[in-house]
């Protein structure tokens, strides 16, 4: 009896040794994956910060650029600046992405603050990146400058990272 009570302590000492490298291990890479995340989140915020500064300057060009043809078309008849205000602001009120910054930015907010809950979140982490995607999709869709096109596309880049590291 001696010698399986000495063979159950080696074994049970071993496990327990193992059992604790594990759960180091573990804590170990969520510690680097939630570090991963979140410099991936701030890579989105400053893309966003981009994206909300350079908005209002694509109306600005469009002005511009529109100012110009019709000049060019009418030579040295008078422009209606009434009309080029108006084309303006409706192409101003189809470009804005406001709102849209807005909500993703509420989404960022959101997974990082689940980041540090107790309990499970990866389903409640899924459905915050869908809708990150979302809202960079409606951005890209209402982008009319290509800055913005390329910008959007580096944060579906980063949103899809985040996707893939927390569906591991």
């Amino acid at each position: 009896m001696a010698e399986d009570e000495v063979i159950l302590n080696a074994v049970l000492t071993v496990a327990e040794e193992a059992l604790n490298n594990f759960i180091e291990m573990r804590t170990a890479e969520g510690e680097r994956l939630l570090n991963d995340v979140k410099s991936r989140l701030k890579f989105i915020l400053e893309k966003v910060e981009f994206i909300e500064k350079r908005s209002p300057e694509t109306v600005n060009i469009y002005k511009n650029r529109i100012e110009q043809k019709v000049k060019e078309l009418l030579e040295d008849t008078t422009i209606d600046e009434q009309r080029i205000l108006t084309e303006v602001a409706i192409f101003a009120d189809k470009v804005a992405v406001a709102e849209e910054t807005v909500r993703l930015r509420s989404h960022i907010q959101q997974f990082e603050s689940l980041l540090t809950d107790e309990q499970p979140v990866g389903r409640k982490l899924d459905f915050i990146v869908q809708e990150m995607n979302r809202e960079a999709n409606t951005i890209g869709s209402k982008a009319q400058d290509i800055e913005i096109a390329h910008t959007v596309v580096d944060i579906k880049s980063e949103i899809e990272k985040i996707r893939e590291q927390i569906q591991n």
